[in-house]
């Protein structure tokens, strides 16, 4: 069998992702992931792991699910994907956006908990 017709089962993925075989029948069901059947045993092509990777992915960097599907659904196998990139890049960089906000957040709300963390030591010192 070349690389390119490699399959994989359910757990294959799972194991190699660190995600658990109900994560990913969840994604099966939302229509992430569209697994070949053999009787009751799910197999996966190259193109199913690829699409795990992206939502993995999609997911890390706070996509929604719904998000990364439309993204993954406009992949076209036989053309350049222009349309897909161009959403890929919109969606990436307002997610950035997001994220260096969130970022700036939690850098403040440390400051914050440093501070009281420091006048609370030092109250306590002051009354050992």
């Amino acid at each position: 069998m070349d690389q390119d017709d490699a399959v994989y089962k359910i757990g294959d993925l799972a194991e190699e992702f660190g995600v658990t075989l109900r994560t990913l029948r969840f994604y099966e069901d939302k229509g992430l992931l569209k697994p070949a059947r053999v009787g009751v045993t799910r197999l996966f092509t190259k193109r199913d792991r690829a699409r795990l990777k992206l939502i993995l992915l999609g997911k890390r960097v706070g996509f929604s699910l719904t998000e990364v599907k439309r993204m993954i659904d406009l992949y076209d196998p036989r053309g350049k994907n222009v349309a897909q990139l161009k959403v890929a890049l919109t969606k990436g960089e307002a997610q950035m956006r997001v994220l260096e906000e969130q970022r700036s957040s939690i850098h403040t709300a440390i400051e914050e908990l440093d501070r009281t963390i420091s006048v609370v030591r030092g109250m306590l010192a002051d009354s050992e």
